[in-house]
């Protein structure tokens, strides 16, 4: 799988309430300020001036001694000659000069290097942008999501974080994700992070509402990309499977579930739980069926212990006749030992 990264800088920086124009023109203010008051110094001190043309210094000269001693060195022409005015050409004008000079560059950088630059390196990381995970929203869930496959060997760089909030996403960068500020419910945004080509999109955006209208952008720009969500209500699991979801999660129905099963026995929460972390001894995981396992059963495959297949979309547990030989094309759902820093 590639390493996609993308720009770092375009997450943690939210628009400016000045627009470009009101920048540049506060910009070009600051100039002509500047060289208003050296205009008016040298024409006040015009005494310390000497004109090697006609001997005559007029404002005229000063306008034109100003602008040459604050772009240039100057020519020569015109001369500070007393003590006073060469003071205050090399300890103010030269300052002035420097600053002119980042102002011109600075703004060059900003409104047109910086931009053309961005623009190019975004085009570039997007050629390579693919096999990744995008997350729409980072807060607990999402970020416990993140978590969770960092825990189980993910590749940070291959996680892409999706959120409208500054401080959510330098969490997530501080974890080694790739992040872009913005609105996941937007076509550019998803296109940006080449939602059609990743391995899966996770929306937990803590609106049922906003997800659900997520899921329906996602699955228009990519049809066969898995989507799993997150949802609060019961009533609006319909609605998000319609929208595209693949998989739809209620933690308010996952914690009665807990709940019940606690009834059953003190140990059957706890290995549910078990079951959906990586820290627990044990928890679930999903694989394709390999060649050497095709026409075995289930319950003979190694690398774990089969509970359920997927053949063809339907679900077949372990004790069923579709699991007594194993198909090309079938899904392995089966339980692997974990980190084992939970206890049973």
């Amino acid at each position: 799988m590639s390493r996609p990264r993308l720009p770092t800088h375009a997450p943690l920086r939210r628009k400016s309430g000045v627009s470009p124009w009101t920048s540049i023109a506060w910009r070009v203010a600051a100039v002509l300020g500047l060289y208003a008051f050296a205009v008016a110094f040298h024409w006040f001190d015009r005494e310390g001036l000497r004109d090697n043309f006609d001997q005559h210094i007029s404002f005229l000269d000063i306008i034109y001694f100003t602008m040459i001693s604050i772009t240039t060195t100057g020519y020569g022409d015109i001369v500070p000659i007393s003590p006073g005015a060469r003071m205050f050409d090399a300890l103010v004008v030269t300052p002035i000069r420097i600053f002119v000079i980042v102002i011109f560059i600075g703004t060059t950088y900003q409104f047109i290097l910086k931009r053309t630059w961005e623009t190019w390196r975004m085009a570039q990381i997007q050629k390579m942008l693919t096999g990744h995970i995008v997350v729409a929203g980072f807060g607990k869930t999402g970020s416990d999501a993140v978590n969770e496959l960092i825990a189980r060997g993910t590749d940070p760089a291959c996680i892409v974080v999706i959120d409208g909030d500054e401080h959510a996403l330098a969490r997530a960068e501080e974890a080694g994700c790739n992040v872009l500020v913005g609105d996941a419910t937007r076509d550019q945004t998803l296109k940006d992070v080449r939602v059609e080509r990743a391995r899966t999109l996770i929306v937990a955006t803590g609106r049922d509402d906003t997800s659900i209208l997520v899921t329906l952008t996602a699955r228009h720009l990519a049809p066969d990309v898995p989507i799993s969500i997150i949802i609060k209500a019961d009533d609006n699991e319909v609605p998000a499977r319609a929208a595209g979801a693949d998989t739809v999660i209620n933690p308010v129905s996952f914690a009665g579930l807990l709940l019940a099963g606690s009834v059953e026995g003190a140990h059957v929460a706890d290995y549910m739980l078990d079951l959906a972390s990586v820290d627990g001894r044990v928890h679930l995981a999903e694989r394709r069926v390999t060649m050497a396992e095709v026409g075995q059963p289930l319950s003979a495959i190694t690398s774990g212990l089969g509970v359920r297949i997927y053949r063809q979309g339907k679900p077949y547990g372990f004790f069923e006749s579709q699991a007594n030989a194993l198909e090309e094309g079938d899904i392995i759902v089966e339980i692997i030992a974990g980190n084992g820093q939970r206890a049973d």
